[in-house]
C-alpha cells in the first residue's frame, strides 16, 4: 500500500468518524416531561459553551416507565460512546424494584446529575382541593377516593411520593391509594386537567408553562424550603414532614471506556458551572445538585440499597 493511498484511508476515516460523530441524547419518555427537559437542556448548552461540536440529538424512547430505553441502551447500543441518557431518581427506583424486566444498575455507568428537581403536588385550576391538607383529610376519610397520575410507572418514583405524603400524614391505607403511570410529566397533567383524575404527581420542571398557563395549581412543594420565584407552599409548612427531591442528570452505556466515561463526566460538569445551566435552573424551578463522575456512581449505588429497602417496607416489593 503506497503511503498517498494510506493518507487517503486515514483521512476517509477520520471524515466518517467526524460525520457519525453528533451525539445523541435519549428522554424515556414522551416530549414535555423530566427527562425530555434534561436532555433539551443540557444538550443544548453542551453545544453553546462548546463541549460537543455538533448539536446533540434528542430521541424520545418512552415506555415502561424508563425500562424500554433502559433495555435498548443494555441490548443493542452497549459501546455507543456517543449517547448520553436522561435519568432521575425514577431511574433509580424502578432498577431497585427490579422493574427492567431483570436489568441491573450495573449495565449502564450513571455520568452525574447538575441539578434537584423538588417533587410537587397539583390539581386542575378548577379542583375543590384548595391545599395539601385538604386532599389528605380526603384520602384519611376514603384513600380511593383521591385517584393520581405520575410520570412514573406504577411504583416508580413519582408513586412513592404520594404514598410517602400518606403515610406521614397518617394515612394507614396505602394500597388503596389509586395511582395510574403515564409515559411523563406533561401527559400526567393532561389527565388531572381533563379530570381523569384528581392530582398529578411530579416534578418543578414538568409544570411551571402550566402554572403559567393558568391550567393547574399547586398545592405542595416537597423541598425543604419554598423554590425561589413561585409562591408554592411545602408540604412541611403544611404540616406534613415529608420531602421528595429528583435528581436530574445522565447515564451512559456501559461498554464505553473509561476515557470516554470522564469525557462526559467533564462535559457534565462544565454545563453545571455554565452561567446558562444557572439561568435555565431559575427558569424552571431547580435547585443546585452536582455530582459527577465516580461519586455519583456510589451515590448512585446507595441510593438503590435504600429505594429497596423503602418498597418493600410500603410493601412494593418483598
Amino acid at each position: 500500500m503506497t503511503d498517498t493511498f494510506r493518507a487517503l484511508l486515514t483521512g476517509a476515516a477520520m471524515f466518517a468518524a467526524g460525520a457519525a460523530g453528533a451525539a445523541e441524547c435519549i428522554a424515556p419518555a414522551n416530549p414535555g416531561g423530566g427527562w425530555d427537559f434534561t436532555c433539551r437542556q443540557i444538550g443544548k448548552i453542551m453545544y453553546d459553551i462548546g463541549e460537543v461540536d455538533q448539536p446533540v440529538q434528542v430521541t424520545n424512547t418512552a415506555g415502561a416507565g424508563g425500562g424500554l430505553a433502559f433495555q435498548t441502551v443494555v441490548n443493542e447500543r452497549n459501546e455507543d460512546e456517543d449517547l448520553i441518557v436522561a435519568a432521575s431518581v425514577a431511574t433509580v427506583t424502578r432498577l431497585a424494584q427490579n422493574a427492567y424486566g431483570g436489568s441491573t444498575a450495573d449495565q449502564v455507568r450513571f455520568v452525574g446529575a447538575i441539578g434537584a428537581d423538588p417533587g410537587v403536588i397539583v390539581v386542575a385550576a378548577d379542583s375543590p382541593f384548595e391545599s395539601l391538607t385538604d386532599m389528605l383529610d380526603a384520602m384519611k376519610e376514603d384513600p380511593s377516593s383521591v385517584a393520581f397520575a405520575g410520570g412514573s410507572a406504577a411504583g416508580g418514583f413519582d408513586h412513592l411520593k404520594v404514598l410517602q405524603l400518606a403515610q406521614a400524614y397518617g394515612i394507614e391505607d396505602l394500597r388503596s391509594i389509586k395511582y395510574i403511570g403515564v409515559d411523563g410529566g406533561a401527559d400526567a397533567i393532561t389527565q388531572t386537567v381533563g379530570g381523569f383524575t384528581q392530582g398529578m404527581t411530579g416534578d418543578m420542571s414538568e409544570i411551571v408553562g402550566f402554572i403559567e398557563s393558568g391550567e393547574v395549581r399547586p398545592l405542595a412543594v416537597l423541598s425543604d424550603e419554598r423554590v425561589e420565584g413561585f409562591d408554592i407552599p411545602t408540604a412541611i409548612e403544611q404540616g406534613v414532614d415529608m420531602t421528595g427531591v429528583n435528581w436530574r442528570g445522565l447515564y451512559v452505556p456501559g461498554g464505553i471506556s473509561d476515557e470516554r466515561f470522564q469525557e462526559w463526566a467533564d462535559k457534565l460538569r462544565a454545563v453545571a458551572e455554565s452561567e446558562e445551566w444557572q439561568t435555565a435552573m431559575t427558569n424552571n424551578g431547580l435547585a443546585p445538585f452536582t455530582r459527577v463522575g465516580d461519586d455519583f456512581q456510589a451515590f448512585v449505588d446507595e441510593s438503590i440499597e435504600s429505594q429497596a429497602e423503602l418498597s418493600r417496607e410500603i410493601g412494593l416489593i418483598q
